[in-house]
C-alpha cells in the first residue's frame, strides 16, 4: 500500500500550504487519493453497523461552522470528508481547465450524516468519493494549466494541484479522530 503524504510540515505551519502546487504532481494525487481512502478502509475494517452510528466521547468536538460541540460518529466523519475530498476535487478541475472561478466558490455536497447508519453505506460512500475524485482527476488537460491561481482566503495563493491536495490534507487532518472512534465503539460495543 502506498504510504500518505507527509503533511506534518505543512501542518506546524514550517511550510505553507500554498506549497503543495509545487511539491506535488497530478500522478502523486492519483496515488494518495487512493492511499487516504485505502487508510480509512483500513481504520473501519471490522467495524459493525453499531460502530457507524456510535457516539465518542470528544471534550474537544466544535464544529468550526455551526460552532456545536457534538461528538461526531463514524458516518458523520466519513460523509464530511469525502464532501470536503469531491469539493477540492471539482474546484481543482476548474482551476487545471483554466476556468473562472469566483473566489467565494462552493461547490459542495454532504450526505446528510443521519443517513449513514451502516458498514455499508460508509464504504459506498467511500468507494464513490475515490471514483468521484479520481473521475474529476483524470478529466484534467494533458496540459493542466497549473499557472492558474485561486487566492484562498486562509490557505492563500493554490493552483489546481494544491487545490486538490487541500482535500486529502483535511482527510488526513480526521484520520486519528477515526481511529479515536473505532477505538471507543470497539470497547463498548464488544462488551
Amino acid at each position: 500500500m502506498t504510504e500518505l503524504f507527509d503533511f506534518a510540515p505543512y501542518r506546524s505551519k514550517e511550510k505553507p500550504l500554498s506549497d503543495l502546487g509545487e511539491v506535488l504532481t497530478p500522478a502523486d494525487l492519483h496515488r494518495y487519493t487512493n492511499a487516504i481512502t485505502d487508510t480509512i478502509r483500513e481504520i473501519i475494517d471490522g467495524a459493525t453497523d453499531k460502530d457507524v452510528v456510535f457516539v465518542p466521547v470528544d471534550p474537544d468536538a466544535r464544529d468550526i461552522v455551526t460552532d456545536e460541540t457534538d461528538a461526531w460518529t463514524l458516518g458523520h466523519v466519513i460523509v464530511h470528508i469525502t464532501a470536503s475530498s469531491e469539493e477540492a476535487a471539482a474546484i481543482a478541475l476548474m482551476l487545471a481547465r483554466n476556468a473562472a472561478i469566483p473566489p467565494e466558490i462552493r461547490s459542495r455536497y454532504e450526505t446528510h450524516w443521519e443517513t449513514i447508519k451502516t458498514v455499508a453505506q460508509v464504504v459506498d460512500r467511500l468507494e464513490d468519493s475515490r471514483r468521484m475524485c479520481l473521475a474529476m482527476l483524470s478529466a484534467w488537460p494533458n496540459q493542466p494549466h497549473l499557472d492558474a491561481f485561486l487566492e484562498h482566503p486562509y490557505f492563500g495563493k493554490i493552483n489546481a494541484v494544491g487545490r486538490f491536495a487541500l482535500g486529502m490534507y483535511h482527510a488526513d487532518d480526521h484520520i486519528e479522530q477515526l481511529r479515536e472512534i473505532m477505538s471507543q465503539a470497539k470497547a463498548v460495543t464488544r462488551n
